[in-house]
């Protein structure tokens, strides 16, 4: 985890910055605060074509996006001067937590799906609603990127990773999730797994049983809890035992029912996407 791609929309992106850093200062990383402006343009009715540009709208538009790319900056050239990281190529020998600011021009969402490929970690906001550029963000970082993405909550716990809950469903998903999270669980005091029962797995797979005695081979305090329910109970379930177990930090593999069905019938990561109340690991 020595680089890590945080998306910075504007200037209320504290909660990622604030992850950035637990995560950095835990692995000596390299912190990336990436910022995209979208060009906008407002289209209005009439002209010879039956629609035409609006130059004052889309100037209008042009100057909020300067004025949210700003505020990004600013945040995030501040936070790292409180908080003494250095906003260069780290030294020689120099083990600490770095950064770099990084401007690109184009959909948040799919900058942020293609620039991460070449990151350890991608760090996203939580959103606060659905069919939003947070959400959108987030899904592009899944699903293009090709790395683990955490999904921050706006309230940050005090260290991320001392106490990782995963949620285990048996999935192909859940599997990958475990494999790029090992790094944290190698550093965690504890690891608890959330296993569903096998018969609401999503398909057939190893139980929670198995990966407890995989994860304590090697070498981690491992316990098993149990979770319950299905579908959206079971996103409910996975978060309770979680926050029962006082995880900082959750594993969970993203999407195992296709987004589109989660939008209709619900789902465990539609559920932890809108109310998880910790950092969430996810990868696709």
């Amino acid at each position: 985890m020595k680089n890590l791609l945080a998306v910075i929309g504007d200037g209320n992106a504290g909660p990622v910055l604030e992850a950035a850093l637990l995560v950095a200062r835990r692995f000596g990383s390299h912190i990336v605060g990436l910022h995209s402006l979208t060009t906008e343009y407002a289209v209005v009715f009439g002209g010879e074509m039956g629609f035409s540009i609006s130059s004052e709208v889309d100037r209008t538009l042009e100057r909020e996006g300067h004025e949210r790319r700003d505020q990004a900056r600013r945040l995030f050239r501040d936070f790292m001067t409180a908080h003494g990281v250095p906003i260069r190529a780290a030294a020689p020998g120099y083990q600490g937590p770095s950064a770099s600011w990084r401007e690109e021009d184009g959909r948040q969402n799919a900058v942020v799906g293609m620039t991460g490929r070449v990151y350890d970690l991608i760090i996203v906001e939580q959103p606060e609603k659905l069919a939003s550029i947070a959400e959108a963000t987030l899904e592009d970082a899944l699903f293009e990127s090709g790395r683990p993405v955490m999904m921050v909550p706006k309230n940050v716990p005090p260290q991320i990773g001392d106490t990782i809950a995963i949620a285990w469903n048996g999935s192909t998903e859940t599997a990958l999730t475990v494999a790029l999270g090992m790094p944290f669980l190698q550093q965690a005091r504890q690891v608890v797994v959330v296993a569903v029962a096998p018969q609401h797995m999503p398909e057939p797979g190893p139980t929670g049983d198995e990966l407890t005695r995989t994860l304590e081979a090697h070498g981690l305090n491992v316990s098993l809890r149990t979770a319950v329910g299905r579908q959206k109970a079971q996103g409910e379930s996975f978060l309770k035992e979680a926050q029962a177990a006082g995880a900082d930090l959750m594993l969970k593999g993203a999407y195992t029912q296709s987004r589109i069905r989660q939008m209709i019938f619900g789902g465990a990561t539609r559920h932890l996407i809108m109310e998880a109340t910790m950092p969430v690991l996810m990868a696709r």
